[in-house]
């Protein structure tokens, strides 16, 4: 019997979009996805491209350490925990924009659009990343209650794309047996990492 308990180098992956796009959201309440492959209802857009910095996935956790009489550490355990995602959005359409300035605060249609900047009203977000790893395997991470916790600095230059940065709290969802995302992994033919054409930069609002 051929040993299986040792190093794959198969199993080492890039995280690349796929490429129909990276970074979907649907309001919440939105069905959650439950795989890596079946398609995406009507419900979650596509914010369109991100920037080559790719998609950073952060936690912080608060550690309690308990000491005996004599300094001794005895006891540590965690307790608190809080997982963040990063993103920065170079395509300007009304879905980047939705997200970033909020659904109520865009108004429009895709050729003619009026974004209005106000204080945040911590919008909950159903968020589904899809990429497309190595070997022909493909990833899909949820989260079923993402808020917008942190705004990074929008540049207008003649050298850098308009960017729309942002960092989103996973917040704890019984949707997902209380955790904050949850990873769907699975093996594809090469076909479905190809862009379809039904799917591929829909605006938001528009008709499948």
């Amino acid at each position: 019997m051929a040993e299986t308990n040792h190093n794959n180098k198969k199993n080492v992956s890039l995280g690349k979009p796929k490429k129909t796009g990276c970074l979907y959201y649907a309001p919440a309440g939105t069905a959650l996805p439950t795989d890596a492959t079946t398609a995406l209802p009507a419900a979650y857009t596509c914010v369109g491209y991100l920037s080559e910095d790719g998609v950073t996935n952060a936690t912080d956790t608060d550690t309690t350490d308990i000491n005996e009489m004599g300094g001794i550490k005895v006891l540590s355990e965690i307790s608190g925990y809080g997982e963040t995602w990063q993103f920065n959005m170079i395509e300007t359409n009304e879905a980047s924009l939705k997200l970033r300035f909020g659904t109520a605060n865009v108004t429009g249609t895709a050729d003619k659009l009026t974004v209005y900047h106000a204080i945040p009203s911590g919008e909950s977000l159903v968020l589904v990343f899809e990429i497309a790893m190595t070997g022909n395997r493909v990833k899909r991470i949820v989260v079923a209650d993402g808020t917008i916790t942190e705004f990074d600095d929008t540049t207008y230059s003649a050298g850098d794309a308009i960017g729309y940065g942002v960092t989103m709290s996973a917040n704890p969802s019984d949707l997902i047996n209380g955790s904050t995302s949850v990873e769907y992994i699975a093996n594809v033919a090469t076909a479905s990492l190809q862009q379809d054409p039904s799917r591929a930069r829909r605006p938001a609002g528009a008709p499948l």
